[in-house]
């Protein structure tokens, strides 16, 4: 194949020819790109970003001191160092009531992010297919895509809570479906699964050759329930990929960890590729993150007793306003209805962060089944909120009027 072109003379290359197909077939994230453009503006509020506005908790800032000052830092264990991984293993067995061998069965990875990664290119060969619940994080779909999968959406109902039902998923299991996500506590909807909620599908699942990843990044930030995995429930915990981290908890974003937990002829494959790839973890990281499992419930609660009032307070603003909004259990999202003001998810998100200088995300970032929607973090201050919903009402009667006139 020709890669060159002449320029005035010169042996120019073509990259369009030399880029993967795979990687310029996917999308941009669109939570990124409504975040980007509002950072070239003036007094915008930003709501779009699922980043904690707490700070670290200081032991563990502390604990990376400690490490800085008295340590030489190394590169640490592929796998992660030993007292983390046991840590870990002792939070899953006190939440969950389930055991993991910290030796055998945990990898400690660059974010959770690395963990979903890990776990979909560990699994997925050329054309199986992904069951991907939606409304979801933006990251599933991509990664199916280029580990070679399909991506298959299953979307979830505001009739149902936006939860997932057996009814919602069983007519798309095919003979190559190889993996399904679930992504509970739920970003952007909050929604959340129950015990209750979880059987059926695992009676379902127990009966296919189906894997399941469980994206539990929100675990530790519910409101008014306590949250259930579904390694919890009989022979799920064999066919699951458990993954979790400390970025949301934790405000910890900037620290990129996370972890998996997964029988152990799973883990001992997709730990090479966490070896050649990635190699370890950060050992800072690492060492701070014991700190934040030992010593730090008491600081996410505060955390989580304030994003309940945030959470609280906009739910009733939205549903004033005539968005009707979800009542979220989980996560620190709403997702208001915009159907009522005609426009697209992305029409009314681009001209409200032009026109009312507030910055959302259109819920068509979060899969097709998004649109008529749109995302808002209340990961911000209280005063930041009240003042994006003043201006979200403006913005409002501005379209109320445009279609007075029309």
């Amino acid at each position: 194949m020709k890669l060159l072109t002449k320029e005035a003379g010169v042996n120019v290359i073509d990259y369009d020819k030399i880029l993967s197909q795979k990687v310029k077939d996917i999308k941009p994230s669109g939570i990124r790109k409504f975040f980007d453009i509002a950072g070239t503006m003036d007094d915008v509020i930003s709501l779009g970003v699922g980043e904690p506005d707490f700070n670290t908790p200081w032991v563990i800032r502390k604990a990376a001191i400690q490490v800085l000052e008295r340590k030489h830092i190394i590169y640490g264990p592929n796998k992660g160092v030993v007292p983390l991984r046991k840590a870990v293993c002792e939070r899953i067995s006190k939440k969950h009531d389930v055991s993991y061998d910290s030796e055998k069965e945990i990898i400690i990875t660059v974010g959770g992010s690395e963990a979903i990664d890990l776990a979909i290119r560990g699994l997925v060969n050329n054309g199986d297919e992904v069951l991907v619940v939606e409304p979801c994080f933006v990251c599933y779909a991509p990664l199916v895509e280029l580990a070679g999968g399909v991506a298959v959406p299953v979307p979830t109902r505001i009739e149902n809570n936006f939860k997932l039902t057996v009814e919602d998923f069983r007519d798309k299991v095919t003979e190559r479906t190889k993996l399904i996500i679930l992504p509970f506590p739920n970003n952007p909807t909050g929604a959340v699964m129950t015990k209750e909620d979880l059987e059926p599908i695992a009676e379902f699942l127990r009966e296919t050759n189906i894997m399941v990843l469980t994206d539990e990044i929100y675990s530790e930030l519910t409101y008014g329930r306590k949250h259930f995995s579904i390694i919890e429930l009989d022979g799920m915990r064999e066919r699951t990929i458990y993954v979790n981290g400390f970025s949301k908890a934790y405000a910890m974003t900037g620290w990129r960890l996370g972890y998996l937990a997964a029988p152990e002829p799973i883990v001992s494959q997709i730990a090479k590729i966490h070896q050649y790839g990635i190699m370890c973890s950060p050992y800072i990281s690492q060492n701070a993150a014991v700190e934040a499992l030992n010593s730090c419930d008491a600081e996410v609660n505060k955390m989580v007793d304030e994003y309940n009032v945030r959470r609280r307070y906009l739910v009733s603003e939205f549903n004033r306003l005539g968005l009707t909004c979800f009542n979220p259990e989980g996560a620190f999202y709403v997702f208001p209805c915009i159907k009522s003001t005609g426009l697209t998810s992305d029409e009314f998100c681009e001209r409200l962060l032009y026109e009312g200088k507030v910055a959302a995300v259109p819920g068509t970032a979060f899969g097709d089944s998004g649109e008529g929607y749109m995302r808002i973090s209340y990961a911000y201050s209280l005063k930041h909120l009240m003042e994006a919903i003043r201006r979200i009402e403006i913005f409002l009667k501005k379209l109320e009027a445009e279609k007075n006139e029309g």
